[in-house]
């Protein structure tokens, strides 16, 4: 069966100061899902759902599904405050003041209905380049998958210039996960070392190529009810608080310690770039318009261009039956 793609696209960036997943980044209004769901095109997925707000909605449809509404199959799943959430949780968290629903987990969830393969499951604001695409396309057209897949990034080319970043620091072994935790304030100190600080503020220098999560994970199905757990056990801890929030990769970390699911790590030279300030965004833009110049994407994106797709059919091909994942 052929993968779908999951794009987590309801949250809020506060520190952008908008909605980012819908900031136009290309010549033609194109934003940075836009070229993950044509690299995923291209990788193999057959569909893309969209995970969002109801609120969002209007401004989703105007800005993103108009341009690729012709040539992408896709649905819309909504990630709302009580969703799939006990009413007991839902009356005391309004009663506290939290508007924001329970973090990309639940997000995941709330897809569950819709994904009937195996996926993959990335952010809206983050760009992860065709490379990674085609190594994860390929991992999950395998008909005997039975094992999760994570590609990482080197953690030196995924920090911002503006300010500090949150990354999920992977400890990997023989090839897999075998752990992954949230390191946060990460950056460079004026000495040119990455470190990541303390809330006592204390600091822990981190290596410019330590692995770290995307947030570009691929699952079997099956992962679901695992995921549900989890996130049972996180609603019964922390659902009454104010700013709680159900990550993929704290998970996913749960997940490998109680020995559910084995993640592969897909090695895959490719760039990633996001938006996490405002400021971020001339990089983006400038990224963009340099990938189109070596004709890697066609401008306008979405113009149905026939024989840039087929240009990429015969090397897709190639890299799915080169990169078969040893059983």
């Amino acid at each position: 069966m052929k993968p779908v793609l999951v794009v987590l696209a309801a949250g809020m960036g506060s520190r952008y100061g908008g909605l980012k997943q819908i900031d136009r980044i290309g010549d033609h209004g194109e934003v940075l899902l836009d070229y993950s769901v044509f690299d995923a095109l291209r990788s193999g997925f057959k569909k893309v759902i969209f995970i969002i707000r109801h609120d969002m909605e209007a401004d989703f449809r105007d800005i993103v599904l108009s341009r690729m509404s012709n040539t992408v199959e896709y649905e819309l799943v909504y990630q709302e405050l009580n969703s799939l959430i006990p009413n007991d949780i839902v009356r005391i968290s309004k009663q506290i003041g939290r508007t924001k629903p329970w973090g990309t987990t639940h997000a995941l969830l709330c897809a569950q209905h819709k994904i009937d393969a195996p996926f993959a499951v990335l952010n809206a604001d983050d760009f992860y380049g065709r490379e990674a695409f085609s190594a994860m396309g390929s991992y999950l057209q395998n008909p005997s998958i039975a094992e999760g897949a994570i590609v990482p990034y080197g953690l030196e080319k995924t920090l911002s210039p503006q300010g500090t970043v949150t990354r999920g620091v992977c400890e990997i072994g023989n090839g897999y996960l075998l752990s992954v935790d949230e390191f946060f304030l990460i950056g460079k100190n004026d000495d040119g070392k990455i470190y990541n600080t303390f809330p006592d503020g204390t600091k822990r220098e981190l290596r410019p190529d330590t692995p770290v999560s995307m947030n570009f994970w691929g699952f079997p199905a099956r992962i679901f009810s695992t995921l549900k757990t989890y996130f049972e056990n996180f609603l019964a801890e922390s659902g009454r608080e104010l700013k709680s929030e159900c990550y993929i990769p704290r998970a996913v970390d749960w997940i490998i310690k109680k020995q559910v699911l084995d993640i592969r790590v897909l090695p895959a030279v490719s760039d990633w770039f996001g938006i996490t300030y405002r400021e971020d965004k001339k990089m983006a833009v400038n990224h963009i318009k340099s990938m189109v110049k070596r004709g890697i994407y066609p401008s306008p994106l979405w113009k149905q261009n026939l024989k840039f797709f087929v240009r990429y059919k015969w090397r897709s091909f190639y890299e799915h039956i080169r990169y078969q994942p040893d059983e």
